[in-house]
C-alpha cells in the first residue's frame, strides 16, 4: 500500500531530524576533542571544521557562534551522566549498597567521557552568565542521584550525620579527579580499583555500627 503524502512528509522529516542529530553529533565530538585539546580560545571554528571534514559555513548551519558550540558540549556532558547513571542502579534498594553504587556510576560515566569531563572543568567559566546558569542547572538536575542516595543513608541512621551539600560535592570531586588526575592514576589503578578506594575513602569511615554491619557482609 503506498504511503500518503503526509506520512511520506512524515519520514522525510524524522530523517531529516535525524541526519541533524547525527551532524551535530558529529560537530560536537570534534569540538570536545579540539576544545580539550587547545583549549577553548585557541580553537577556532576553522579548526573544528578542518577535523570534521566540514566547512566553517556548515558549522554555522547548526551552531550561532563557538560559545554556542561549547555549551552544547557541555550539556551533551551531563545528558551523558544523566543516561548513564540510572541503569546501573536498576535493582539494588539497599541504602548502602545504592549509595555505592552511584559512586560507582559517576566514576564509570567520567571514565566513559575523559575528555568531555576535563573540557566541563576547564571551559564552563568561558560561557557568557545565562549559558552558565543552563550548564548549572543541568548539573544540579544530574547530582541528584547522589543527594537522594544520601539523604537515605543520613535518614534511615546508616551513616553519621555531616554537611550533606559539601559530601555529595565531596563524592563528584573523586569520580571527576579520574579525568583530571588521569596522568597520576593511569598507571596505579584501574577504574574498578579507584573505585573501591573511593568507597573506602568516602563511604565506609562515615558509617554507624548499623551501616558497618552491611558493609562487612558484602564489602
Amino acid at each position: 500500500m503506498a504511503g500518503s503524502k503526509l506520512s511520506d512528509g512524515l519520514q522525510a522529516k524524522i530523517t531529516n531530524t535525524e541526519l541533524v542529530e547525527e551532524r551535530r553529533g558529529q560537530i560536537v565530538k570534534t569540538a570536545i576533542k579540539l576544545f580539550s585539546r587547545q583549549g577553548f580560545y585557541k580553537t577556532t571554528i576553522q579548526d573544528i571544521a578542518r577535523e570534521a571534514g566540514f566547512s566553517q559555513g556548515f558549522i554555522y548551519q547548526y551552531f550561532n557562534s563557538k560559545e554556542e558550540l561549547l555549551l552544547y558540549s557541555l550539556r551533551v556532558v551531563l545528558d551523558a551522566y544523566e543516561n548513564d547513571i540510572p541503569p546501573r542502579l536498576r535493582g539494588i534498594h539497599h541504602p548502602v549498597d545504592r549509595l555505592c553504587a552511584t559512586i560507582a556510576a559517576f566514576c564509570s560515566s567520567v571514565d566513559a567521557h575523559r575528555a568531555a569531563t576535563v573540557l566541563a572543568y576547564r571551559s564552563s567559566k568561558s560561557l557568557k552568565p545565562e549559558m552558565q546558569k543552563l550548564v548549572m542547572a543541568d548539573e544540579t538536575r544530574t547530582n541528584r542521584h547522589l543527594r537522594e542516595a544520601l539523604d537515605v543513608c543520613f535518614d534511615e541512621g546508616y551513616m553519621i550525620e555531616v554537611n550533606r551539600d559539601i559530601m555529595v560535592y565531596q563524592c563528584l570531586m573523586y569520580a571527576h579527579s579520574w579525568a583530571l588526575k588521569s596522568w597520576v592514576y593511569k598507571d596505579k589503578f584501574t577504574i574498578d580499583e579507584y573505585i573501591q578506594e573511593g568507597l573506602k575513602i568516602l563511604v565506609r569511615p562515615l558509617l554507624t555500627p548499623k551501616g558497618a554491619e552491611f558493609w562487612s557482609k558484602y564489602y
